[in-house]
């Protein structure tokens, strides 16, 4: 096992551990996490060796083989296989073996090379390249001719390439998509040796890891289970603290008032079940981030048209079309995660929606009151690396006064002094946040989002989170992270083939959509879940029987929603009178009396109807899946 015991790490001035303990047993899969910059990068290459702490001990069992993924970038011509197979440096060397030996020598390495499985090398490395979104061919092209994000990639897969009893992975995720994330998923739940993962992307952490170690006040705090089961253990212990108690109210308060106003609009039951249970769960959860630096919101300009956004027979695409005759519609207040393999044209879309990438054919109209706000990763590169985060909001708003501006900056983190420090020497994760600040600071009423929670913590992603439930513009919504998409979407457009078309069904019917179409199987959009195949007939009476059952459900949940409609267009009316100042004269106090007593008996009928809605839906969704 790993054992680290009254370990000291100072990197500068700056102490990250104070003698922490840990101990780490065989095949446990930890997730450590911790603020940027408290030292998790740190304690891997110290485990790796490469400098040793100032006080203590860590110590490694010495057999162990150690793999981990570097996050330097080769500018190497070997081509990306070779790069692959690079990680198994005992393959590797028996094959330099093969290559000089002669006689019994050369017996022995032949019977080496069976033993260590070399002769399927090459597959398992295609295997790999392929999950990790390399097409046929790409194999043979020298590392030099990929992009940053694809080499990363490359040096994920040379780290699960080599054969390890402890695995040490920092962000993986980070220049991944969706589909992606999702083998990677897969592939770690099923490694056998010990895993240590650095990550801020907490449905990843939930499914793969079976610990969590804070980095917290210089110490490493183990948790039992995923980030999860950490979360709640935070919340219990944070949630005892009066101080904390006004702030963790607010916060529940604001996801309260999303789960209100999503129900209020949800027409898709089983959509709206698997969003509202996660949703609620949140609720249970958000005391764990009170400590939180990071609090902020996004406003929305006060003027919109409808649509914002309108494509009719559009072609997009460079030069030759990926989308040919595309129309589509984005209406004031739609919220939309984009599905699709990578390549599929999901940022390309983005592209055109903003306006960057101008229609090859057809037209894109855009509403007189459009205000986008645009994030992807080269955002980042057009921010002034000589100018502070204060001035880059001064230039949009040269009237706004400097304690303004310091105020809105502090939401994103940006406490005191580093308002008024330059960006140059800012981290991926100060620079993402900036970015982010500024987009907020201009009032969208749309904002377009591409990757937005690269380089973002854990707390700053649930800050994003946060602002975008409460973000009453529109939003269209790129992520890997799937804990941001089930909080923050209500709908999904796959981009697939050419075509954007909706998405009916969730996150899980998305993977295991991925999954047929990956095994060569072309299902329609709406096959989300398999089912075993029947005869025409059978399934035309299933069908039928079904529909029988669940059609009184089915109306009874119209009804409701309809109900739900009314009462809160009424509560609406009434908030409408009761923000009415001259209602509040002594004159009018019978009547203001009136108003609230009307205001509490629409809010107890909305909450009961609510109540019943989801009781409606439970009975349906189990109903359909019996």
């Amino acid at each position: 096992m790993i054992e680290l015991s009254q370990v000291s790490l100072q990197r500068g001035p700056k102490i990250l551990l104070d003698h922490a303990d840990l101990r780490i047993h065989p095949g446990q899969h930890l997730g450590l996490i911790g603020a940027n910059g408290s030292g998790k990068s740190t304690l891997f290459q110290m485990l790796l060796g490469k400098l040793a702490p100032d006080t203590g001990s860590a110590q490694i069992p010495g057999q162990w083989r150690i793999a981990h993924m570097a996050q330097e970038i080769e500018h190497t011509g070997r081509s990306a296989l070779d790069h692959v197979l690079d990680g198994d440096q005992t393959l590797r060397q028996v094959q330099r073996q093969i290559e000089t030996a002669e006689g019994e020598a050369l017996a022995a390495a032949y019977a080496q090379m069976e033993h260590i499985d070399g002769y399927t090398a090459e597959a398992r490395a295609m295997q790999l390249l392929a999950g990790l979104g390399f097409k046929p061919g790409e194999e043979q092209k020298p590392v030099a001719d990929f992009s940053g994000g694809w080499r990363i990639r490359l040096n994920l897969a040379q780290a699960l390439m080599c054969p390890s009893d402890l695995l040490l992975l920092d962000e993986p995720t980070n220049h991944l998509d969706l589909d992606t994330t999702l083998w990677l998923e897969q592939w770690l739940k099923r490694y056998a040796g010990t895993l240590l993962l650095i990550s801020h992307d907490r449905d990843f952490l939930d499914a793969v890891v079976d610990r969590i170690v804070n980095l917290e006040a210089q110490k490493l705090v183990l948790y039992v289970g995923n980030y999860s089961a950490y979360e709640r253990q935070k919340a219990e212990r944070l949630a005892q603290q009066q101080a904390a108690f006004e702030k963790q109210q607010e916060r529940i308060a604001e996801i309260e008032n999303f789960v209100r106003r999503f129900r209020a609009k949800a027409t898709k039951a089983k959509q709206a079940q698997s969003r509202l249970k996660e949703l609620e769960r949140m609720e249970s959860i958000a005391p764990a981030h009170i400590d939180s630096p990071f609090h902020f919101s996004i406003p929305c300009f006060d003027k919109v048209s409808n649509p914002l956004i309108n494509l009719q027979q559009a072609d997009i695409g460079y030069g030759k079309p990926l989308f040919r005759k595309l129309s589509l519609t984005v209406l004031p207040g739609a919220r939309i995660g984009l599905l699709g393999f990578n390549g599929a044209g999901k940022s390309t879309l983005i592209k055109a929606l903003t306006g960057e990438l101008a229609p090859l054919a057809g037209d894109i109209t855009r509403g007189e009151h459009l205000r986008i706000g645009y994030f992807a990763q080269h955002q980042l590169q057009a921010l002034d690396l000589d100018a502070t985060p204060a001035l880059h909001l001064q230039r949009l708003s040269p009237k706004a006064s400097e304690q303004e501006i310091r105020n809105f900056l502090g939401g994103f983190g940006f406490i005191g002094d580093d308002a008024l420090a330059i960006v140059r020497p800012f981290s991926g994760g100060e620079k993402a946040r900036l970015a982010l600040a500024i987009i907020a600071w201009q009032k969208p009423n749309l904002l377009l989002m591409d990757e937005p929670t690269n380089h973002l913590d854990l707390e700053m992603r649930h800050a994003l989170t946060v602002a975008l439930q409460a973000f009453d513009g529109a939003v269209i919504l790129v992520s890997h992270d799937r804990h941001l998409l089930r909080n923050t979407v209500e709908d999904f457009w796959l981009v697939h083939a050419g075509k954007v078309e909706p998405f009916d069904g969730d996150l899980d019917a998305y993977h295991q959509w991925t999954q047929t179409q990956l095994a060569g199987e072309t299902l329609p959009v709406s096959a989300a879940i398999t089912e075993p195949r029947l005869d025409k007939k059978a399934q035309r009476q299933q069908a039928a029987a079904q529909r029988e059952k669940i059609k009184p459900l089915t109306n009874a949940i119209k009804k409701a929603e309809r109900e739900m409609e009314q009462l809160q267009s009424e509560l609406e009316t009434l908030e409408t009178a009761l923000a009415d100042n001259s209602l509040y004269d002594e004159a009018n106090k019978d009547r203001m009396n009136t108003l609230f007593q009307k205001q509490a008996g629409v809010r107890a009928q909305l909450d009961e109807t609510e109540a019943r809605w989801l009781e409606l839906s439970e009975q349906l969704e189990a109903l359909e899946h019996h």
